[in-house]
């Protein structure tokens, strides 16, 4: 009997094991925030967070939505479910009260959210200069320059482009291959890789620019973006994805242009867009991007023809 109830207890330490490596450590991390905001709003109200209750959920939601967007309340609704889950707890996320007061919510403050500002080539082009023009080491322009070309470039994720290694490159005659390993929609780690061919102008070329930064930082292994130390030492640690944020909001603050509108995700919506005022279809677009479904890449080209195919362009006055 007793082996029999250690080899269950281990069972079902494997299964919780199996159940939080199902999502990347991001993604738990996520879960674990929103679920504390959840608790926090439970234990003022006298409310039990775990296990709840749809009723209770949705009172929170209701409490969220004065000063959230309708994105933000269906990700903590799924923050709920899955701490729940992972818990052992049932928690009915599609019962009435639940999806009747969250579609009361979406018609009261419409569903129309204002994402984050592209980066397009203007910006690229003043941020490379603004870099150039910086009274610093060429070992720091070059990592910088690197990072956002690449980044636009290959329309990474922050995650993503600080997750590169060395080991992931393959400079061939065409241009580069990054492979990357893990993303936030692939998160069985299938991979993918990514194709960069050379641009025309050498001064703005993620290939030649990353080959300069290679030879320049002497990184030959392990992480290819990587933070400096006091003095401009260059460390073995890898960079953070908020360095991202920080990094793209400097040069633009620098350039004379607001940051407030940008974020890390600026390169990668900034490339979508780009590629699409360019001409190139939504199945190009993804295949570097890496989207599963097209509803975001659509939006892109809608936004990147918004004046191309504008009626208005056939009245003539």
């Amino acid at each position: 009997m007793n082996e029999l109830t250690t080899d269950l207890k281990l069972l079902h330490e494997a299964t919780l094991n199996n159940l939080k490596s199902s999502k990347a450590n991001n993604t738990l991390r996520a879960y674990k925030s929103d679920f504390k905001d959840f608790g926090a709003f439970c234990a003022k109200h006298g409310l039990n967070s775990l296990p709840s209750e749809p009723k209770i959920v949705s009172l929170y939601l209701t409490h969220l939505s004065k000063n959230s967007k309708i994105s933000t309340l269906r990700r903590r609704l799924v923050s709920i479910s899955m701490v729940h889950k992972l818990k052992g707890h049932y928690l009915d996320t599609k019962h009435p009260i639940i999806v009747e007061n969250l579609m009361g919510i979406k018609r009261v403050k419409g569903s129309f959210q204002k994402g984050k500002k592209p980066i397009l080539i203007n910006h690229l082009k003043l941020l490379i200069n603004v870099i150039d023009k910086q009274k610093t080491n060429d070992i720091k322009k070059f990592r910088d320059k690197s990072i956002i070309l690449i980044g636009f470039g290959g329309g990474f994720r922050r995650t993503e482009l600080i997750s590169i290694d060395h080991e992931d490159l393959e400079f061939v005659t065409e241009g580069l291959k990054i492979n990357i390993k893990r993303s936030k929609t692939d998160q069985y780690g299938e991979g993918m890789i990514k194709g960069l061919p050379y641009f025309t102008n050498e001064n703005y070329c993620p290939i030649i620019t990353l080959k300069k930064w290679l030879e320049i930082s002497k990184i030959k292994s392990g992480p290819i973006f990587r933070r400096f130390s006091k003095g401009l030492s260059l460390t073995d640690k890898r960079l953070t994805d908020q360095s991202v944020v920080l990094l793209i909001k400097k040069y633009l603050n620098l350039a004379g242009i607001e940051s407030k509108n940008f974020a890390g995700h600026s390169l990668r919506s900034g490339f979508a867009t780009v590629a699409a005022e360019s001409g190139a279809d939504e199945r190009s677009i993804m295949a570097m991007t890496g989207h599963k479904t097209t509803q975001m890449v659509r939006r892109y080209i809608r936004e990147a023809n918004l004046f191309k195919n504008n009626a208005l362009n056939k009245i003539k006055i």
